[in-house]
């Protein structure tokens, strides 16, 4: 089983913490879903031969801004040229100005089975400090419009770690989220990145940053909140009700092959990594006019793939599988890093169940430091 990932890069405007490639020029918009569509079969080989498809997702940017055509003709294409599995997790990321009852509709006839919304929070001082398109009132209706609509598989997407005074308002959100009752929430601190409006402004010193302790305690009462509602912890930053979580997310902490298509999108074979370039006119102009796909290679060393699967499996409820990462990557923890792994458990960051290595609600908190240190250094 195999996944494909489309990169629709635009956006109505700029959130201030997003570093992710976007456009918020929709000029080249239907140029470039023809380039999508060339690349299906540009790139119909890629996951081997005949490949079927267990997942199918649209991410962005903002998915949600392409109108029933350009889906149609995207739709088509995956359809010709790949085999697609009877239940297939197709998912749209989708803004909720976006999910009028029109809009929902077309979404609802098409094969889309998935909405991911992001509604971030249902505080409006918030939602404009972070340059949201939606109001707080909107964050309510979308979902309950696509509820209304026929989507029951809905995951919704917050933030927490925004500044504040203290943390009634991320008790306010987790309350409005859990009333939606929907199967799935992402849940993310803010990440402060270099090249953001955030970022630039935290230079500057007209923007401060929460301290980690402050972002640490709301995820510690995210978890503490979260089984009472049902939801259990399957990825640091994932939470579902019981057999409803992202399939196309678990492939890529899994290690499954996904083809990536559009500009900036990644691509793994399960030997080496594809990278798009992250511009939408020489993505275009490639694609079109040379039926080429303008991407860097890069072949995984066996440290790589050691590496990459520690980074994964930590953030996941299942934990590293040590046999695996020994007999399979070549990587024996047991014995290099035997004094580590012990400090780990001793110090209640980690446990180990048989074989698999399982991080603790605290080893969370130090999951990016806990990784580091067990990584292998690379080869020279």
């Amino acid at each position: 089983m195999a996944g494909i990932y489309l990169h629709i890069p635009f956006c109505k405007q700029a959130c201030h913490y997003c570093d992710f490639h976007f456009s918020t020029s929709m000029g080249l918009k239907g140029q470039l879903v023809e380039a999508l569509v060339r690349e299906l079969e540009i790139r119909r080989d890629y996951l081997g031969p005949a490949p079927i498809l267990e997942t199918i997702y649209f991410g962005g940017g903002t998915p949600s801004l392409l109108t029933a055509a350009e889906l149609d003709a995207l739709f088509e294409a995956i359809y010709r040229h790949f085999t697609v599995a009877p239940g297939v997790e197709i998912t749209l990321e989708a803004n909720p100005d976006d999910l009028t009852p029109a809009k929902l509709r077309e979404l609802a006839a098409s094969p889309i089975n998935r909405l991911s919304i992001g509604l971030q929070s249902f505080h409006e001082p918030h939602l404009r400090l972070m340059n949201r398109a939606h109001s707080a009132t909107e964050s309510t209706t979308a979902v309950l419009s696509a509820q209304d609509a026929g989507f029951e598989n809905i995951s919704v997407d917050l933030i927490y770690g925004v500044p504040a005074p203290d943390h009634s308002l991320w008790e306010q959100d987790m309350a409005q989220a859990f009333a939606l009752n929907v199967p799935h929430l992402s849940c993310y601190a803010l990440t402060i990145e270099p090249d953001t409006v955030f970022g630039r402004r935290l230079r500057k010193g007209t923007f401060l940053a929460p301290p980690d302790d402050f972002v640490a305690r709301q995820f510690e009462m995210l978890l503490a909140a979260l089984p009472d509602q049902g939801y259990e912890q399957y990825e640091i930053s994932n939470f579902c009700r019981p057999g409803r979580e992202s399939r196309h997310n678990s492939n890529y902490w899994r290690g499954v092959p996904y083809l990536g298509l559009g500009p900036s999108a990644h691509s793994f074979d399960g030997r080496s990594r594809q990278y798009a370039v992250a511009n939408n006119p020489q993505y275009v102009t490639a694609v079109l006019e040379r039926n080429e796909v303008p991407a860097t290679i890069e072949t995984l060393s066996p440290t790589d793939r050691a590496n990459e699967y520690l980074m994964t499996s930590l953030r996941t409820a299942h934990g590293c599988d040590l046999d695996y990462l020994q007999y399979q990557l070549g990587t024996d923890l047991r014995t290099d890093r035997a004094a580590y792994l012990g400090e780990l458990v001793q110090n209640g960051w980690a446990t180990l169940h048989g074989t698999r290595l399982v991080l603790t609600n605290q080893g969370k908190l130090l999951a990016d430091q806990i990784t580091l240190e067990l990584f292998l250094e690379a080869e020279k």
